[in-house]
């Protein structure tokens, strides 16, 4: 099967037998999993025992071969086997008089590149990308372009050469995805880059819960570390922190009362908890909807939630102008007029991390932070995710949370877990708010490229520096590991310290050198509501899934993955030319 290899035992040694076991590399702390019982050869014959066992080919393995009888470690071997290869272990004595196990791995069928289909993806989208680059270059020469006009309807032609490539002029909205709706040149000019790199968030999003071609670094993280999967989320919460502020500024500049904008968010809020709720957690294909099962938590209850509490505490310290702070240390004005706004995140953190290392959870170690399961050598098997799992069962119950965690496969967890679970939704608020301060610089200093791209990557390097304190630059044994699903505080600065810095560089390809329109992850992002839910409801219907000939083939999953992603930009960009946005 796909991420599978074959592997032969073959065992001359003499009665009793061996036991192999395997622990992957990916699984910190596990105990050895028994794969298979290799009889003992048979002398008489001259047949050495065999046993066939699958193994997997995603992370290297640690194979241990031990006595049945005894339990006597023979040998160890740790080694990364390749898709659909097919190995030998041959186990046999140096000699007669030499008791000493020899251990040899021999490749009997060399294992195929299962990497080869992204580049190939690579060079066909790169290949699309030159052929649109010279058709633009070539519609710059006057000839070409004159020819091309006699044979187009030459009002059409006119109107699609001429339109604006980039995001449109639009009036502000209370809106964490602001859609235009007004059209007019004389309008505020909506902020390119952040369109952008919420485009780019949300095609990345897409393609890896379409199932990124069955790859693991395109799935979420069994555990501690990140995949590129792990990224895409909080990278949409910092972006609407940051059209928070852009928003927010601009309405209360108008002259709309706090109330008003008020009852915005809370209906925008109440909205996006009702859709992730009602809409994208039910399967309706497997019937209608029942509470007794009915998944509570989830995407669109996360970002509607910390929308509803960081858009409200903005609003209740946002000024309708947006002068220069006249205080001391003037390098601190877009942060020292909202320090009651820090003292209620850093009070938030603190909650986080009191309930997080304080708080008892029943038959498991206090601060607990593991899988469960076969992690920590099978010692916690029912502490996943320590306090935050035990919050979620005992407020929202087992059967209205995630059933199947990342933990499952690789830590063979049974207890249900939940990512956006509620302790989480802590660290996510967290995540907005500093997006929320990618905003503020861009308004303090307004039109000031050096000053919001230094400003950028200063909170980029500060970010970093925290989570290199807070994780030791280690996997797994910082004081705080990276953590998606429990969304722990060095998970939220890691990927703000990415955010930021990619911020920095889109701002500047985008909006100071204008060398990039930001096409094509410009037109989801203006549409990133249709595009999320959408790509949940079709998620099972043609043309965004199709019976596979080989569905053991990443070639096959990674192809209907692209192009169900591609047409989901595809159709974004058709809702742009026709100035179709969905907003709430």
């Amino acid at each position: 099967r796909m991420d599978q290899a074959l592997l032969l035992v073959l065992n001359e040694l003499p009665a009793p037998g061996l036991r192999l076991a395997a622990r992957s590399g990916s699984c910190h702390q596990c105990l050895y999993q028994f794969l298979a019982f290799v009889p003992p050869s048979n002398e008489s014959l001259r047949k050495p025992g065999r046993a066939s066992v699958m193994v997997d080919t995603q992370h290297p393995l640690t194979l241990l071969l031990n006595s049945s009888v005894g339990d006597r470690e023979l040998c160890k071997i740790h080694y990364h086997f390749g898709e659909f290869g097919n190995y030998s272990l041959v186990v046999k004595t140096l000699s007669t008089s030499n008791q000493n196990v020899s251990c040899d791995l021999i490749i009997n069928e060399g294992p195929i590149n299962s990497y080869l289909p992204i580049l190939f993806a690579f060079l066909v989208y790169m290949g699309i990308l030159a052929i649109l680059i010279v058709g633009r270059l070539l519609m710059k020469i006057d000839p070409v372009r004159n020819w091309i006009y006699k044979k187009l309807n030459p009002r059409a032609t006119d109107r699609m050469i001429n339109s604006e490539l980039g995001s449109p002029n639009t009036t502000d909205s209370i809106n964490c995805d602001p859609t235009p709706h007004s059209w007019s040149t004389a309008s505020r000019k909506r902020l390119h880059s952040l369109d952008t790199f919420r485009g780019l968030s949300l095609v990345i999003m897409v393609f890896v819960n379409y199932g990124g071609g069955k790859y693991w670094f395109f799935k979420h993280e069994s555990w501690n570390g990140l995949t590129v999967a792990d990224l895409v989320f909080p990278w949409f919460v910092f972006i609407m922190g940051t059209s928070i502020a852009l928003s927010l500024g601009s309405i209360m500049r108008w002259g709309s009362s706090k109330w008003k904008v008020l009852r915005k968010i809370l209906w925008r809020s109440f909205v996006l908890i009702l859709l992730g709720i009602i809409v994208v957690n039910p399967n309706y294909c497997l019937g209608p909807l029942s509470w007794d099962n009915l998944r509570i938590p989830g995407v669109l209850q996360r970002l509607g939630f910390t929308y509803l509490v960081v858009a409200s505490l903005e609003l209740l310290f946002t000024r309708a102008d947006s002068g220069t702070w006249e205080g001391s240390f003037p390098a601190l004005q877009d942060i020292l007029p909202y320090w009651p706004q820090w003292i209620f995140i850093l009070m938030l953190e603190v909650i986080w991390l009191c309930l997080t290392f304080l708080l008892p959870v029943p038959d498991c170690p206090r601060g607990y932070l593991g899988p469960g399961g076969i992690g920590d050598f099978g010692n916690y098997p029912n502490c996943t995710g320590g306090a935050a799992g035990y919050i979620d069962r005992l407020l929202l119950g087992e059967k209205h949370m995630y059933q199947h965690p990342s933990s499952g496969v690789i830590y063979q967890t049974t207890m249900p877990y939940d990512p956006e679970g509620i302790l989480g939704t802590i660290n996510s608020i967290v995540m907005a708010f500093l997006g929320l301060q990618a905003g503020k610089i861009t308004l303090f200093y307004k039109d000031q490229h050096k000053q919001i791209m230094s400003r950028f990557a200063i909170w980029g390097i500060v970010m970093g520096i925290i989570s290199a304190i807070l994780t030791k630059c280690s996997k797994e044994e910082g004081f705080i590991p990276i953590n998606k699903n429990l969304w722990s505080i060095s998970y939220v600065t890691t990927t703000s310290c990415f955010a930021f810095t990619l911020l920095l560089l889109i701002y500047y390809l985008v909006d100071v050198k204008k060398l990039w329109s930001g096409a094509p992850f410009l037109y989801p992002g203006m549409n990133s509501i249709l595009v999320y839910i959408g790509h949940q409801v079709f998620a099972n219907y043609f043309p965004f899934k199709w019976k596979m000939q080989d569905s053991q083939s990443h070639a096959e999953h990674l192809t209907q993955n692209l192009t169900a992603t591609t047409l989901w930009v595809i159709i974004s960009y058709i809702l742009y030319r026709r100035r179709i946005f969905w907003k709430i």
